[in-house]
């Protein structure tokens, strides 16, 4: 029996290739990167293979994800992902005190509304004026799906967990705005996906 402790995640492998670039592109030329949900691991060893200059922290709310992201951190040998810490947005306290940018990969979907505007209050304790909050994931936008499969997978969601689902954009960013962001750019990205970065305004 195997003890190896890393999970996979087939959108992870998809999307990862289309983001990377995007990331090259927005995150500071070094310092810290917190990311928010990071899942199985897979995003956060694939990116800092591409980004050596960068200091990487993985989070997760689920013991079993930070399981698997301590295995795929072994498994990469890389020295610029930290070890996970395990973070609660919805807490006041982070356990984390600065970062230089903010990278949520499927996250506001996969939680509660109420993660939204804890995102947006934590993120804001910990960057810089001019520091990124990168959010890729579905939005519905103009109060409406852009694409069917969309509304296929916001019903998936709900099923779930009726507190789950595809989110609003204007509400996104009425929240971002609430805490101090604004909406910098939007990039249309495959599978009817959006990236969107906010930025912390002076």
């Amino acid at each position: 029996m195997s003890d190896d402790r890393r999970l996979f995640a087939p959108a992870t492998e998809r999307n990862r290739v289309h983001i990377l670039p995007l990331l090259q592109r927005l995150l500071p030329n070094g310092g810290e990167v917190l990311e928010i949900g990071s899942g199985t691991g897979e995003h956060a060893v694939h990116f800092c293979a591409h980004l050596p200059d960068l200091c990487w922290q993985p989070t997760d709310g689920n013991p079993e994800a930070i399981d698997s992201i301590v295995a795929w951190i072994a498994h990469s040998g890389l020295s610029n992902v930290a070890r996970p810490l395990e973070l609660e947005l919805r807490n006041d306290v982070w356990p984390i005190q600065r970062a230089d940018a903010v990278v949520a990969i499927n996250v506001l979907h996969y939680s509660p509304w109420s993660s939204t505007p804890a995102l947006f209050r934590g993120a804001a304790r910990v960057l810089p004026i001019d520091g990124i909050v990168y959010c890729y994931g579905p939005y519905r936008r103009g109060n409406a799906h852009t694409a069917p499969s969309n509304v296929a997978f916001d019903e998936w969601l709900r099923s779930i967990d009726p507190r789950f689902g595809v989110r609003d954009l204007e509400a996104v960013e009425a929240e971002a705005r609430a805490h101090g962001f604004c909406l910098d750019e939007i990039i249309e990205m495959p599978a009817n996906n959006l990236s969107v970065v906010f930025r912390l305004r002076g």
